[in-house]
């Protein structure tokens, strides 16, 4: 009998396996025989994530085993391959060999083998930026910076096939940005946010960052711990690949769009250095970027960075206070005779699509979507006056983005839709594709 009541009381003593899940589960990149997984638990533990195909819930397949520790935050990166082309999976979380009981779909799909065989895919992805979760103790006094943090469920309600993060995904606060740990903590407190999860664990993410996810406000190429703030910003997301050592450049494809996902900051030289001509994005990005657009086949060039390319106004941390280099760069574009150019900004904590007329070729379209849950703020007096700014566009509330692609492949279009925190449409624009050329 005194056997049975200690047995009793380890049963109910010891933390149950849901108790080890910190954050996650997030599905990262997709590709035709491959997905990436995340998992961050609370202590060290064992993770594995058994998949299946939708049609085949029998048939099930397993990730390798991953050991966390607290070293990388307890978190597992795992690896669902191989996989099979344009299918659609159900997944679920083992800790230390115990299924996790998650209340809402987890899914992931690869991408279609569709080249020389058939028209791409239609598909829809999210775009946001500007996420900062308020935590007691480590905000600024006065009014919460942040709030309305449901907008991630109206996220989901569009079904979108990934969400891509415009940068500032976490706002680094002064006890974070000094230390490998406070980094660790800011990422580890905005990934646990509750009302995220369900979309973490449905949906695709992507994302390149900007100051408040790389280090202090408006920091630069001269950030001390900009190798660690690297290290961590490649631990707690699932891109498929970067370009350097260091910086959060990379590219990826969705069907016959590419996503040339850029660093602001790595290279960037700080904002008060005069005269120019001063590095933004550095030499050395940009020629990777005119070699990899001109090489690219893809009917959408999504170029996604932090602050605003398009808009003509100085003001805060816009390509155009850097004038040099962005004029440099705009001629070597037309000068490539390169297609089908979008850029996806953030940054602005308002929303608008600024247009930059060119007489030789297309426009250039800047779809600058901000913030998601942190302050939202007002375009200046002089944006409105210079010219580039779509005026009907701006929106000076929390928001996000939808943006479908749908059509033959000689014929896509580009449907954008913006919506508020409860999903409601602000307003919309198409772009046709033979109109990018």
């Amino acid at each position: 009998m005194k056997r049975f009541f200690i047995f009793l009381l380890l049963i109910f003593c010891l933390p149950a396996a849901y108790a080890q899940l910190q954050s996650g589960p997030m599905v990262g990149y997709s590709d035709m025989q491959e997905v990436m997984l995340w998992v961050q638990t609370q202590k060290p533990a064992t993770v594995r994530i058994n998949y299946w195909e939708e049609s085949s819930p029998n048939a099930k397949l397993s990730t390798a085993d991953v050991r966390t520790e607290s070293l990388t935050a307890y978190v597992a990166r795992l690896y669902a391959s191989p996989l099979q082309p344009g299918k659609k999976y159900t997944y679920e979380v083992l800790i230390d060999g115990k299924k996790i009981n998650i209340s809402y779909p987890l899914r992931f799909q690869t991408q279609g083998l569709w080249q020389f065989r058939a028209d791409p895919p239609s598909f829809r992805f999210a775009l946001g930026s500007c996420t900062y979760v308020g935590e007691e103790g480590y905000d600024r006094p006065g009014r919460p910076y942040g709030g309305q943090y449901d907008i991630f469920k109206s996220i989901l309600d569009k079904k979108p096939d990934f969400m891509l993060w415009g940068g500032d995904n976490v706002y680094y606060r002064e006890p974070d940005w000094n230390t490998r740990s406070g980094m660790l903590h800011r990422y580890t407190h905005t990934r646990s946010l509750p009302e995220m999860q369900p979309l973490l664990g449905g949906t695709h993410h992507y994302a390149i960052w900007d100051d408040h996810d790389y280090g202090p406000n408006d920091s630069d190429r001269s950030y001390w711990l900009k190798q660690t703030a690297g290290e961590v910003f490649r631990l707690f997301w699932g891109n498929p690949n970067y370009i350097f050592d260091g910086p959060c450049t990379g590219t990826f494809f969705w069907n016959d769009a590419q996503f040339f996902l850029l660093d602001d900051r790595w290279f960037r030289a700080p904002n008060d250095l005069k005269p120019e001509p001063r590095d933004y994005f550095g030499e050395a990005q940009l020629q990777w970027l005119i070699d990899a657009l001109v090489g690219s086949k893809s009917t959408f060039k999504f170029i996604v960075t932090g602050g605003q390319v398009v808009n003509a106004a100085e003001v805060f941390e816009n390509y155009s206070t850097y004038e040099t280099e962005r004029s440099r760069f705009l001629q070597a574009l037309e000068a490539a005779h390169i297609p089908g150019v979008v850029f996806l900004t953030g940054d602005r904590h308002s929303t608008a699509l600024h247009i930059l007329k060119r007489p030789n070729t297309y426009p250039l379209y800047d779809f600058t979507i901000s913030p998601l849950t942190s302050g939202a703020a007002t375009p200046l007096k002089v944006e409105y006056e210079i010219g580039t700014m779509d005026t009907t566009t701006v929106v000076k509330e929390r928001n996000f983005a939808t943006f479908d692609i749908s059509g033959p492949l000689n014929d896509r279009k580009l449907t954008v839709v913006v919506y508020d925190v409860q999903g409601k449409e602000l307003w919309r624009r198409e772009l046709l594709a033979r109109d990018l050329k």
